[in-house]
């Protein structure tokens, strides 16, 4: 006898051995009891949660001549054919291959007969949501009125993918995800009945790595005992799966929240020299993070021996937690970043550098240059919206101490303001040339005229230029820093320019940023503190 796979040894044969699907199991326990099937079933779930399994055992019950308590016997004549595949009255059919209107009409013509052996004739359809739109069509009279004797059981993991004509005539079955825990019971059955032993270290990776999926369980469970050896521990798993070991995890982690650059890529560098996956090895550091912030807020950790939990405790007393919430995001969005790189080890690289740089800017919410300059800019705007008029307005205590002013400005401040006029002059509407190169110098002007200081010191020295009759490129000849990036694709930012642009160009016309990366990491705040100075805008930084 040929060797068989350890997902279709232990395939469940009654509904009691089905883990993880017992508000799905009850109810057609109940209705094969009360003699109330219903003529079509649409099984819906994640692959490996039991589907196929579950509807093999109801076409068995609902024929067994023997059933007890709406479970088949399995000792019938009927159930030992349907077992081993000799019974023609349940049909397997993948519609995966078997996809076209042909292969429905056979069906149509099936139906008509009755049964050779069975009480019903089953049609056992998986992957449905891959027929074909004609099949569909052709399905649809059959699987509303069959005859008495036939059955179908549709399976698919995307129920979207189905006409609401179909759905409407079945009865629906959504299968959930399995839990971990009663993956690992699962589990502890089959390693015992196979002579496997494994450590609950290793049986809770396992559980972890099928995300839900009994079936992906039992093929890492198998790929483990391909050696020979039936001793499975946490290491050998990890080897097997390409996922890196606890200690590299570790000392990566380490060496960003101490801003050690030079001992994080030499970790990361022999990671990679022992052919573990990036993405396996992001997965892992992203889920320590979680783990330190855990611990950091409940003092409680599963899941780490005793060694770990140790080095975990010191790592979370050497970090705050905003700090482990910004690495966190940040790692999320390396993720991303990496999903559309052809260069995913340089990407990754490259962002553990940024990680264990101190000037990195915080990822969840402006940095405190940008949050300083939207001070100035709401100081602005609430003194009548002009750049210029905020001379008129006393400075009082309470925006002294908002903006850091020294108590010696205050007279620099009044005689700034006799200097100006005796009130604010009125906005005026600009009138634009027909070129974008001429009119784009006049609108970063009036950007600054209306109180926009963070876009218009973001804008300076740039230039524009119309790509095509619907675009005009802003380009950035000394690149444009990180934080500059986050203020010009601020939504009512990019919304601002788009409506001046178009205004100017008389027609609807959109914006595109053109940078020069060369120059992204130079900064941009001596330019912020130079245009607040010629403005006389009262501008401090604390340190």
């Amino acid at each position: 006898m040929g060797y068989t796979a350890l997902y279709r040894k232990f395939r469940p044969l009654n509904f009691s051995e089905m883990v993880g699907q017992e508000h799905i199991t009850r109810t057609l326990k109940n209705q094969i009891i009360a003699n109330r099937v219903g003529h079509a079933y649409l099984f819906n779930g994640g692959r490996g949660t039991g589907k196929t399994s579950a509807a093999k055992i109801l076409a068995r019950a609902i024929n067994c001549l023997n059933p007890k308590d709406g479970e088949p016997c399995n000792e019938c004549e009927i159930c030992k054919g349907a077992i081993s595949g000799s019974l023609t009255d349940i049909v397997e059919m993948d519609a995966a291959s078997n996809n076209s209107v042909e292969d429905i009409r056979s069906i149509r013509e099936e139906v008509n007969f009755l049964p050779t052996k069975a009480k019903y004739r089953v049609y056992i359809i998986d992957e449905v949501h891959m027929l074909s739109t004609g099949a569909f069509n052709a399905l649809l009279k059959t699987l509303e009125e069959p005859p008495e004797h036939v059955k179908f059981i549709l399976a698919t993991t995307e129920p979207q993918k189905l006409p609401a004509t179909i759905l409407s005539r079945c009865q629906r079955f959504d299968f959930k995800k399995i839990s971990n825990g009663d993956i690992i019971k699962r589990l502890e059955i089959v390693c015992k009945e196979s002579n496997i032993e494994i450590t609950k270290e290793a049986l809770q990776i396992v559980a972890t790595l099928s995300e839900g999926a009994m079936r992906d369980a039992l093929s890492i469970l198998e790929r483990c005992i391909q050696d020979g050896e039936n001793q499975i521990d946490e290491d050998k798993i990890k080897d097997l799966v390409g996922i890196p070991k606890m200690v590299y995890v570790h000392d990566i982690v380490e060496a960003i929240i101490r801003y050690d650059v030079d001992k994080a890529l030499v970790t990361v560098n022999e990671v990679l020299e022992d052919g573990k996956d990036i993405s396996n090895l992001l997965w892992e550091i992203i889920k320590y993070v979680k783990d330190i912030l855990l611990y950091k807020a409940t003092n409680h950790l599963e899941l780490y021996s005793e060694e770990e939990k140790v080095k975990v405790k010191e790592i979370s007393e050497t970090v705050e937690k905003e700090r482990l919430i910004n690495l966190v995001y940040a790692f999320s969005e390396l993720e991303n970043e990496m999903k559309f790189s052809t260069q995913k080890n340089i990407i990754f690289q490259a962002g553990i550098i940024k990680l264990c740089s101190k000037l990195t800017i915080n990822s969840v919410g402006n940095s405190d240059l940008e949050q300083r300059v939207d001070k100035i800019e709401n100081y602005l705007r609430s003194h009548t919206g002009n750049a210029n008029s905020y001379r008129q307005q006393p400075v009082t205590t309470e925006v002294k101490m908002a903006y850091n002013i020294p108590a010696n400005n205050t007279q620099t401040v009044k005689n700034n303001e006799k200097k100006t006029s005796s009130g604010p002059k009125k906005m005026e509407t600009s009138t634009y040339s027909n070129k974008v190169e001429e009119y784009w110098p006049q609108i970063v002007r009036d950007l600054k005229q209306n109180g926009k200081i963070v876009l218009y010191t973001n804008l300076i020295n740039t230039r524009a230029r119309e790509i095509n009759d619907m675009t005009v490129g802003i380009e950035f000849p000394n690149g444009l820093t990180s934080f500059g990036k986050t203020v010009l694709e601020k939504q009512e930012n990019i919304k601002e320019l788009t409506n001046l642009v178009s205004m100017a160009s008389g027609k609807p016309m959109n914006i595109k940023y053109i940078t020069n990366v060369g120059n992204v990491g130079e900064t941009k705040e001596p330019n912020i503190k130079s245009i607040a100075n010629d403005s006389d805008i009262p501008f401090h930084v604390i340190e």
